[in-house]
């Protein structure tokens, strides 16, 4: 953002950004803050980008944006604050009620496959809506070679920078970067007031289902959470975190059945060796191509699942009209619901076309 602001003929002292996780409290980073405005009076500049990187380092952090902003001092500026902690960023947000102009929030997920092919594989490929995946698919399939090769990289450093990086370099990610993101995690529910202990088995848990629905009680049965509402706040805090996914199921006539058992997936294939590293868990490669699908049709449509007599994977809305995909690397057979006019069914031949083919929202 700031090369392209700064490739764009923007002053360069008119781009303040400053990394805060060296910084204690609001009062240092008050300091900070008046201090780039002080010079920039000095400079003539009335109007400023300002970027706050790891701002949850900050203990609280919003005390130092929200008395300036008060005072009328960001009224010309964009304040833009960043940081891997999301928890602590969404939650605060709540402290700037009519104080945020025309600010908006923005979601950072990891690469998607179809970008990190581009960024790592150096390809340009054809996107489709999921109404006409097949048409990107067969545009596709002159890479699938290395379209296969590259999926099965991404699929040990998902779609994270520094894992990216190791796997590049390296061959492997390293212990330390596995560490490094553990520890952003565990920084993370810790600030949701969730104990490590209890997290450690919720993800144990989450390992040994495999993406099979389940429920709230279920979980609280098979770890020491005593309670299914307890249970139920640890897995709606990594899904605030973005690190899982929760899909109810769906009816063929469009209700969503909230109250019966859910899938819930990993939301990165990084995310789930974390968690079979961190718990000892087997890894399951099916479950996590499943996981990934599921993620990557999350971010451009609502998705749920369908099981009856018959079941499907994943069911993305469009329009109010249902649209499967059925997630094999093995050699299940399946019977496609009735219901579902429009289908997909990704198997080891074909799932490295099918996620390259998935546009970005």
């Amino acid at each position: 953002l700031v090369n392209q602001l700064l490739e764009g003929g923007r002053e360069p002292r008119s781009v303040f950004y400053y990394s805060c996780d060296e910084l204690t409290d609001h009062n240092e980073l008050g300091e900070v803050l008046d201090n780039y405005l002080k010079a920039r009076k000095q400079w003539g500049i009335g109007s400023s980008i300002i970027l706050l990187d790891e701002i949850p380092f900050v203990d609280e952090w919003w005390r130092a944006i929200k008395s300036r902003v008060d005072l009328g001092v960001f009224e010309k500026d964009v304040l833009i604050v960043t940081g891997s902690l999301s928890l602590d960023i969404l939650k605060q947000k709540e402290r700037f009620p009519g104080r945020r102009g025309n600010g908006s929030d923005h979601v950072l997920y990891p690469l998607n496959f179809r970008t990190y092919a581009k960024v790592v594989g150096g390809l340009e490929l054809q996107e489709g809506d999921i109404d006409n995946l097949n048409a990107a698919v067969d545009a596709n399939r002159p890479y699938d070679r290395k379209l296969r090769d590259l999926l099965e990289a991404y699929m040990e450093s998902g779609g994270f920078p520094l894992a990216i990086q190791d796997k590049h370099q390296y061959g492997r990610v390293s212990p330390e970067t596995e560490r490094a993101y553990l520890d952003w995690m565990k920084g993370d529910w810790n600030k949701a007031g969730k104990s490590d202990r209890y997290m450690k088995e919720v993800f144990s848990y989450l390992c040994r289902a495999r993406g099979t629905p389940v429920s709230w009680n279920n979980i609280s049965t098979e770890t020491s959470i005593r309670s299914s509402h307890t249970a139920r706040s640890y897995i709606e805090t990594l899904e605030s975190m973005h690190a899982v996914l929760v899909l109810h199921k769906i009816k063929p006539d469009g209700q969503i059945e909230y109250k019966k058992n859910k899938k819930i997936h990993f939301t990165d294939p990084f995310i789930y060796r974390i968690a079979c590293n961190y718990t000892g868990s087997e890894y399951s490669y099916e479950w996590a191509v499943e996981a990934v699908s599921a993620a990557h049709l999350s971010r451009i449509a609502e998705t749920y699942y369908w099981r009856g007599k018959t079941e499907c994977d994943i069911v993305a809305l469009r329009g109010g009209r249902q649209i499967g995909f059925e997630i094999t690397t093995g050699v299940k057979r399946w019977k496609a619901p009735w219901h579902l006019k429009k289908r997909y069914l990704l198997d080891k031949k074909n799932v490295h076309l099918y996620l390259s083919g998935i546009q970005e929202r």
